[in-house]
């Protein structure tokens, strides 16, 4: 795909998000059956739905993509029925209302709280760890790849590149622990039922309206200062980690396979503030200095597999910095990438 050097619009950059590499359409048309995505209605899940029903044309099916989620954001439903997504409103914490859904031979599951966790840990700890059993139980006989993070690793030093697959996870905080208890629980499951799974452990996925390189941008571009205890981060456009999830079902089994998810960079914070400010016209503040440590994983296993993003990181950067100077809608969530507590 030929990328335009600014995105103008959200029109724009929804369908550059949802245009299928020639890789994905080959992974959905040897896909057997139906998908269906739980949460869909968080950050990735429509761009994710879009994605997957656009492969699924061009490659000339018929299998239907199921969108579940609450739809508490006004308009998002609509818009993925518009889009030929057949949503269904369902809060999966209600255990009727989920054993009512369609059977499907895939599932995504992408249900989960991060934000707000801090003075809610025990509803952390039920969606995040409680939940996937059930819809294990729900879904024992179909493939399922079920969304993780990196947060499960510990902070690694810079020098090494980021955690492995193969290394022991140590969370940081109580989000991050339900995060390991959300795997710990599909593994459980899978191995009882022999459920094909992977544990796709995704950090940091990057849309112009949320992201890393949004929260430097915009620091930068208003003159705030920009906090170096958390010195590096990994990021990777949210198009490419999509593509990734669809061509994932190809790898997974039971036990599940462990998949680390992000771009090839370890992205210095500094360095991404004075390209911001190099691009605004504005020098950067910056409190404090980098830490020997930081939250990073190592993607190797899934360059190996599906090769490099399409979309590289200074392209992210441009794509970041105009639509910060031409006032582009934004989630306003910050990620709070900074925090080294775990305590989001």
């Amino acid at each position: 795909m030929n990328f335009p050097e600014s995105i103008q619009s959200v029109e724009e950059l929804d369908r550059i998000l949802a245009v299928p590499a020639d890789a994905v359409v080959e992974a959905v048309r040897e896909l057997p059956g139906d998908l269906m995505l739980l949460g869909v209605g968080g950050k990735m899940g429509p761009s994710l739905a879009l994605l997957a029903q656009n492969a699924i044309r061009q490659a000339g099916l018929k299998k239907k993509v199921y969108g579940v989620a609450r739809f508490s954001s006004d308009g998002t439903q609509e818009y993925l029925q518009s889009a030929g997504i057949h949503t269904i409103r369902c809060d999966v914490m209600d255990d009727a209302a989920m054993q009512r859904l369609p059977d499907v031979e895939n599932v995504v599951y992408m249900v989960g709280m991060k934000f707000g966790a801090t003075g809610r840990e025990a509803q952390t700890w039920a969606i995040n760890s409680y939940l996937p059993g059930r819809v294990c139980e729900k879904f024992k006989n179909s493939r399922i790849v079920l969304f993780s993070t990196g947060c499960v690793y510990p902070l690694v030093e810079v020098s090494r590149g980021g955690s492995r697959e193969t290394d022991p996870p140590e969370p940081v905080g109580e989000y991050a622990q339900s995060a390991l208890g959300r795997e710990r629980v599909f593994e459980h499951f899978s191995r009882q039922y022999g459920i094909p799974g992977l544990i796709f452990r995704l950090n940091y996925a990057i849309d112009l309206r949320y992201g890393v390189l949004l929260d430097v941008a915009r620091k930068v571009h208003q003159q705030q200062p920009i906090g170096l205890e958390m010195g590096h981060a990994n990021v990777i456009w949210q198009g490419d980690a999509n593509a990734i999830v669809l061509r994932s079902f190809a790898l997974t089994e039971s036990p599940p396979s462990v998949l680390n998810v992000t771009g090839p960079e370890t992205v210095s914070i500094r360095m991404l503030a004075q390209r911001f400010g190099e691009i605004f016209g504005i020098e950067p503040v910056f409190e404090k200095n980098e830490a020997p440590t930081a939250l990073l994983s190592n993607a190797a296993r899934c360059f190996r597999h599906f090769g490099y993003p399409q979309v590289p990181l200074e392209q992210m950067i441009a794509w970041t910095a105009a639509w910060v100077q031409q006032g582009g809608v934004t989630y306003n969530k910050p990620t709070n990438f900074e925090t080294r507590s775990g305590k989001f």
